[in-house]
């Protein structure tokens, strides 16, 4: 598996992507995102999924500083949300 690339993993049963996230030659195998739930996207156009993107910032703490490669966090905020 490539660093740092996620693909989805659909025949997990309860996370939705998998990354080998590499930094400073260390690797971690993370598996982030709920199965099943798809996130607002960078640009959510209706007041749902606006309110879904604030609900998802203030439960995760994403308004903080940039969260570590090495985490499920960073990834799940740069592929789903």
């Amino acid at each position: 598996m490539p660093c740092n690339k996620p693909k989805k993993t659909p025949g997990h049963p309860t996370k939705s992507h998998v990354v080998k996230a590499c930094k400073d030659g260390e690797e971690k195998i993370i598996r982030f995102g709920q199965q099943g739930v798809e996130g607002a996207g960078k640009n959510p156009k209706t007041e749902k999924e606006k309110a879904r993107r604030k609900s998802y910032y203030a439960r995760h703490n994403a308004q903080d500083a940039k969260p570590d490669i090495m985490s499920a966090r960073y990834w799940s905020h740069r592929t789903k949300w």
